[in-house]
């Protein structure tokens, strides 16, 4: 099934407190987050495009040697959604996979998952079930409990029929709506079964110094 892949890179890294965008920083094996989260994307042969939403300024004088006929480069967005939006307008294939820049740590075998997902259905996502209770607020209190056993933390990729997540995009403009995940889009715009599949709990997403092996 060949497919194209959208890498929203295009954050400030605020949190990490780094003053440049984290996907920039250099993990322990010496690659970067961004050339880490790309790699698996690069040994699949079914991926036919990586588009890397972030500074292509930035991307081009870091990795420039590195660019081959795979990757295309698109702006980003003043959010995150628009960064996605950017990057679903040079997607060339019948499906997309949509995955956060600063999660490096996606495995062969998550994506070969999401993949066999996706054949047989229109929308799928990695997920993990929640190990924490969680609760919900009411009134400044504790107004209750949600049943663990129906949560699960959503990771990315994301992925979906090309024509359904652009369908649902344009939807989400017209109407001026952002999304928490690029399938809570599909959730309000379609009537398309999202399809829960096993990540990884290593499959995080580097937000804070503490999320960076040390």
């Amino acid at each position: 099934m060949e497919y194209n892949a959208v890498i929203v890179a295009a954050g400030s890294g605020t949190r990490m407190g780094l003053g440049y965008n984290k996907v920039y920083l250099e993990l322990k094996d010496g690659r970067t987050v961004l050339e880490t989260t790309i790699s698996v994307f690069e040994a699949d042969p079914e991926c036919t495009q990586i588009i890397v939403v972030t500074d292509s300024n930035e991307y081009l004088s870091r990795y420039s040697e590195r660019m081959h006929g795979r990757i295309t480069l698109v702006h980003g967005g003043s959010t995150r959604q628009e960064s996605v939006s950017n990057g679903l307008m040079a997607v060339i294939t019948g499906y997309v996979m949509i995955h956060d820049g600063a999660r490096p740590y996606l495995s062969e075998e998550c994506l070969q998952r999401l993949k066999e997902a996706l054949e047989k259905n229109d929308a799928a996502l990695l997920c993990v079930p929640c190990k924490d209770t969680v609760k919900y607020i009411k009134d400044g209190a504790v107004g209750g409990t949600y049943p663990r056993e129906t949560l699960i933390a959503a990771q990315t990729p994301q992925a979906f029929r090309t024509d359904l997540i652009l369908s649902c995009m344009k939807k989400a403009e017209e109407e001026g709506w952002t999304g928490t995940d690029d399938c809570s889009l599909a959730e309000r715009y379609s009537d398309a079964r999202i399809i829960p599949v096993e990540g990884s709990y290593a499959n995080i997403k580097i937000t804070t110094p503490e999320d960076v092996p040390a």
